[in-house]
């Protein structure tokens, strides 16, 4: 008997929709035989699924057990396929056919028959609701997480019998429901806010520029000066996520099994902040069985790179592309992949290796040739994609033993709500989201500048030598200076403030 259950593959942060068959035919000698391009864990399963079946009241047929994973072309990857493998094949063995046209099923087998959560159950449940699944049965632990998706049922499986028992009608189990205008709905909670930080109010200023337009930006000051503190308080003043939004950023912690258990759904921005020593494949990701780097992982939130020149230049090179496209392809010789990677890239160094060139108060004890060769770790090319250059200068006593308060991320966060409302109206119906994904066609229509905009813009591209593409995103930041004004026309004073935030960057890197 051939019985047939229905399962799903995850490619990259994408599901794809598997046919598990098993056929029992009598052979003198029992084996199991996966076949459909499995890995290392597939081919394992069938230890766990002799050991989960025999641990339960479900029978198992002696002879050749065949178990075929189609489409055959696409690689099988992970445990996920041992409760619909187990389930199938307990039907084979007992000839009992199951009801399950409608079922996409998933779940890791303990030896003992319990079921284990997986991970990308949220694209599963997309994929099967894409294909006319009318129930999910996942994992207990993973059954939250999935039943975010509307238009699908979740049932959440304890162990391989009562999964049996369910299919076969001998057991009811409610699906797991949630409130989602609840869910969606909670107010943000953070530790931190920009009312703690004292001073540096242009830094504070550029930090709102960049995040109402979606700039980049590079922060540059001594050690203690407050960069990593600003950059840590970024996702407070951004505006809050869609559900698409929400979506795709926990489809991506879901692959990589980041998300918390207490917790099994993404509805704050992502923060990224990893060490200078992380490789190409941590930061763009990739691997034998590739998966999101930190670009990813940081989609529709902030990367954070500290001690910026302390990364391998190689490793900064490759992520030229990702800043322009918004996204990660991967390519092996068995087929590309594709992550989302559309993240606000904040970066900050300091002057000089020992930090304190051009300080007022303590002196710089590097050459000037360690000054040059630190710099050099950093391309023009790689700076051309970074919007917004500030300086972030050391605070001084009275500010800092001040007991003034400054504004809260509240009241930034409503301004820029006001200016990405802006940008959403004027970008209705394209697949730009903020002022800096704007194409050159789009540039040319909302960046108009009057005679004496442009007369300033010019004398600064001639004597400061910017690029074409620096030309462009002062338009962008100028733009976006002018939607926190809400004014329809890009005025003098918002062309030069955007240069003044890319003149730091020719000041110190030639």
């Amino acid at each position: 008997m051939i019985s047939r259950l229905y399962s799903a593959a995850l490619r990259g942060v994408e599901a794809l929709e598997v046919e598990v068959e098993v056929n029992v035919r009598n052979s003198e000698t029992p084996t199991v035989v996966v076949v459909g391009l499995p890995d290392a864990a597939v081919r394992e399963s069938s230890q766990r699924v002799i050991s989960a079946v025999s641990a339960s009241p479900l029978r198992m047929a002696d002879g050749t057990k065949t178990v075929n994973l189609a489409p055959a072309d696409v690689k099988k990857e992970g445990p996920s396929f041992d409760l619909p493998i187990a389930l199938a094949m307990a039907s084979a063995s007992e000839e009992v056919e199951l009801p399950g046209e409608d079922c996409c099923i998933v779940g890791e087998l303990a030896l003992d028959g319990s079921v284990r959560p997986v991970k990308g159950v949220l694209s599963i449940a997309l994929e099967a609701k894409a294909r006319g699944r009318r129930r999910v049965l996942v994992p207990e632990a993973n059954a939250p997480e999935a039943a975010v998706i509307e238009g699908v049922d979740i049932y959440p499986i304890r162990n391989l019998y009562q999964a049996w028992r369910f299919l076969i009608g001998e057991e009811t189990i409610e699906p797991v429901r949630i409130d989602r205008t609840r869910f969606f709905g909670e107010s943000r909670s953070y530790e931190v806010d920009f009312d703690e930080v004292k001073g540096q109010h242009h830094v504070k200023r550029a930090l709102e520029v960049a995040v109402a337009g979606g700039h980049n930006l590079l922060m540059v000051g001594p050690p203690g000066t407050g960069k990593s503190m600003l950059a840590k308080r970024l996702p407070t003043i951004m505006p809050d996520m869609s559900e698409d939004e929400a979506i795709e950023v926990t489809k991506i912690h879901s692959i990589s099994g980041l998300l918390d258990p207490k917790r099994s759904f993404l509805t704050t921005r992502p923060f990224r902040s990893p060490h200078h020593t992380i490789s190409d494949a941590g930061l763009l990701g990739g691997g034998t069985n590739p998966g999101p780097g930190e670009v990813s992982l940081a989609h529709r939130g902030v990367l954070f790179l500290d001690e910026l020149p302390e990364f391998r230049r190689q490793t900064l090179e490759v992520m030229r592309q990702p800043l322009e496209d918004g996204h990660v392809t991967i390519s092996r010789a068995a087929g590309s992949l594709t992550f989302p990677a559309s993240s606000m890239l904040v970066a900050a160094l300091n002057p000089c290796p020992c930090g304190y060139y051009g300080d007022s108060k303590r002196d710089c004890r590097c050459s000037p040739r360690k000054i040059e060769q630190y710099r050099q770790r950093i391309s023009g090319p790689l700076l051309d994609r970074i919007d917004l250059h500030v300086d972030v200068p050391l605070v001084d006593y009275r500010e800092l033993s001040g007991k003034e308060r400054g504004e809260s991320s509240a009241s930034i966060r409503q301004r820029i709500v006001t200016a990405r409302e802006l940008q959403r109206r004027r970008f209705a119906g394209t697949a730009t989201r903020t002022n800096s994904g704007m194409g050159p066609r789009q540039v040319r229509a909302f960046c108009e500048l009057d005679a004496e905009g442009s007369s300033y813009l010019e004398q600064a591209m001639e004597t400061l030598n910017f690029s074409a593409r620096a030309h462009d995103r002062i338009l962008k930041v100028a733009r976006t200076l002018a939607d926190l004004e809400d004014s329809e026309r890009i005025a003098t004073h918002h062309v030069l403030e955007a240069i003044q935030y890319r003149s730091l960057d020719r000041n110190l890197f030639n």
